[in-house]
């Protein structure tokens, strides 16, 4: 017997594609399990450079990192939010997303991020990076290190 799908990736209000609940889920239910290959953050970094689009990665707490981007799953389009309905959590090389409260089918999948970007913070990169709950910011141009 094949199990109905629970998640969907479609268009989302937060930032481009998100994901979305298809049933309800209880609290600290499992969802999905974030997928792509485990590699280092210059390979990933170089990646997008050369694929100029979004970065779907996802960082492991010993600096590699899981590349959505390269045989990931719908995972990769979780979105950020400074009040998250998920959480992300890390077991050896593998990252599953749990919800934190029970939820209804249609409900956007949201999660905290710990974007960290390397370099100059430029305005471009801002806009491509924006917040669009509105609560967190990126450094300004002009912020001190």
């Amino acid at each position: 017997m094949r199990r109905a799908r629970r998640i969907s990736a479609r268009h989302s209000p937060v930032h481009g594609t998100g994901l979305f609940a298809l049933q309800p889920f209880r609290s600290g239910e499992r969802l999905i399990e974030y997928k792509g290959e485990v590699t280092g953050w210059r390979r990933a970094a170089a990646r997008q450079r050369s694929d100029a689009g979004h970065t779907f990665v996802f960082g492991l707490s010993d600096g590699r990192v899981i590349d959505g981007s390269r045989g990931g799953n719908s995972a990769r389009f979780l979105n950020h939010a400074c009040e998250p309905n998920c959480e992300a959590i890390e077991v050896g090389d593998r990252v599953f997303i749990h919800a934190l409260f029970a939820s209804t089918p249609g409900m956007n999948c949201l999660s905290t991020t710990a974007l960290s970007l390397i370099g100059e913070v430029t305005e471009e990169l801002r806009a491509q990076y924006a917040c669009h709950c509105g609560r967190v910011r990126l450094p300004s141009v002009n912020d001190s290190r």
